[in-house]
């Protein structure tokens, strides 16, 4: 069996909720429908889940539903942005992006006093990234031109923003996620992040900050 996945009992019985539950979750869009995965078992058909992803997800959903409803915690999660503006001052307000970071981004995404959800999208990870250390400032400007121009392309489908570096010359790509990159030789991955993760962070950010 697979490392990474989990079959539907042994999910069940270590996280302690109903099979009623998780198709509830399921039809709520609380869980995607791409996560319940079917596979040839010695009993016979059995559903299956990535197991990181799933483990992570019902412990976000169990720590939340108290505060937020299922279609609350729906918005959370899902993959399309939706059409909520943030004010500039709000961000930087509630340390959700830096002044320094808007201020560097301005020329890329215009200077403006409230943004799209994507544009603080793309302000986020650069907020990110520049926090982790792995990148420079002057590097955030192909991050930022990177997630302008390609990211519409996925029309919301779940994407990895990836960056690498060889002999001093870096580069950004998007991907489908779970995508494998192989790379000619001296090739390193500096940063491979997981867009869909970010926007449920930022959401979460912008709701109960």
């Amino acid at each position: 069996m697979d490392e990474d996945l989990i079959s539907k009992k042994e999910l069940l019985e270590l996280t302690g909720i109903s099979y009623g539950q998780l198709y509830r979750w399921k039809r709520k869009n609380l869980v995607p429908e791409e996560w319940f995965i079917r596979k040839s078992a010695f009993t016979g058909q059995e559903t299956f889940f990535p197991k990181g992803q799933m483990l992570a997800r019902i412990d976000k959903i169990v720590n939340m539903k108290d505060d937020l409803s299922l279609d609350e915690l729906a918005d959370v999660f899902s993959i399309v942005p939706n059409d909520m503006k943030i004010d500039k001052l709000e961000l930087i307000k509630r340390n959700i992006v830096s002044q320094q970071t808007i201020d560097y981004a301005s020329p890329f995404l215009g200077t403006t006093a409230v943004y799209s959800f994507e544009e603080t999208l793309f302000l986020f990870l650069l907020e990110d990234c520049l926090q982790s250390g792995e990148i420079s400032l002057d590097e955030g400007k192909y991050l930022l031109l990177t997630m302008k121009e390609q990211y519409a392309k996925f029309e919301g489908k779940p994407c990895d923003l990836i960056f690498i570096r060889k002999m001093g010359l870096t580069l950004f790509l998007l991907v489908t996620t779970g995508s494998e990159l192989f790379f000619e030789q001296g090739v390193k991955v500096v940063l491979r992040v997981q867009v869909a993760k970010k926007i449920e962070e930022l959401k979460l950010k912008i709701t109960t900050t």
